[in-house]
This record gives C-alpha cells, structure tokens and sequence, in this order.
C-alpha cells in the first residue's frame, strides 16, 4: 500500500514537472515561433487546393480540403515544416508550410453570416467613418489586404479599392498596422 502511494506521489510530481516545463516553453515561445516568426500570426494558402491534417505530417488523416488561393488563415502553432492554422470558422489543423504564403487577406465579418438580407460591411473612399461608401460587402466576401493603420485597412475585392473598418474583418489583429 505505501509502496503504490509513494509510486503514485512520485507520478503525480514527474507530472507536475513536466506540466511546468511545458508551460514555461508555450510562454517563451507565445511571441515567436520556432521559425522566428510570430505566433500568432494571419497568412494566405497559396494553392488551390490544400489538405487540412489532423496531425503534423502527411502521414495524418486529411480532415477538411481548401479550394480556395488567397483564403486567410491563422498560423497558431509550428512543428518543423508544419504550421497548424485556423480559420475564420474556427476550424483548426495543420498544413505544411509550402502551402502558405505571406500575402495577407481578410474575410468581411464572417460572424455576421445569417444574420439577415440588409447586413453589410460598408467598404469607403478614404480610413475615415464619415467617407463615402464605394461598396456593400456581404459578410464572407474574401478581401485582399494592402495595408492596416490599427483601425482602418486598404483592402481589394472584384477590383474595387477602399478602406474597410479592422473591427469589421478577420485576418487583421485588432490595432494592428502594417505595409
């Protein structure tokens, strides 16, 4: 009896530190992942077709098929080549990393979906509310993002150009700017 409680002690404490240590590495590496780069961070899949894995490997199930280039998605952890990515449905697996490209686009309010015939995202002339509006995005129209200034981003969509609301698309952090 003393025996399996002393076994079980020392199983619960090996637990306890490798618990740790294990958060100590997810803390150190919540800013940079192991190719350097950020984490997390929004890129675009580059091919027409990429296989969502339920692991990190092609030796992994294929658990959703993306048909769509330029699609946005969330890169939230790395394994060697792989990056596991989620996204804008909050669907999560892994893809390898050749098939990710760093162009950035956004998707216009995918939580507003169903939410009604007269929902748009208003796309403007110029980063400014009182604007005038160029476009009526339905929510899920896939934008391609030139920039971001922390509250506004210059966006394309079917050739129109102008500047939508960061707080009314997914693919860009909230305040986040960049060229």
């Amino acid at each position: 009896m003393r025996s399996t409680m002393i076994k079980s002690c020392l199983a619960l404490a090996l637990s306890l530190t490798m618990l740790s240590a294990s958060l100590e590495m997810a803390h150190a590496q919540a800013a940079k992942g192991a190719s350097g780069l950020p984490l997390p961070r929004f890129v675009t899949l580059k091919s027409k077709r990429v296989n969502l894995r339920i692991g990190p490997s092609s030796d992994y199930a294929v658990s959703w098929l993306y048909t769509r280039a330029g699609l946005p998605v969330e890169i939230i952890q790395e394994y060697d080549n792989w990056r596991q990515v989620r996204d804008a449905d909050g669907t999560e697996g892994w893809v390898n990393q050749s098939l990710l490209s760093g162009a950035r686009a956004a998707v216009a309010a995918p939580w507003m979906k169903g939410k009604g015939k007269e929902v748009y995202v208003n796309m403007r002339r110029e980063p400014q509310p009182s604007s005038s509006i160029i476009a009526k995005l339905e929510p899920g129209v896939i934008l391609d993002v030139r920039e971001c200034n922390g509250t506004w981003c210059k966006t394309v969509t079917d050739g129109t150009e102008g500047w939508v609301a960061q707080s009314e698309i997914w693919g860009a952090y909230p305040g986040e700017a960049f060229k």
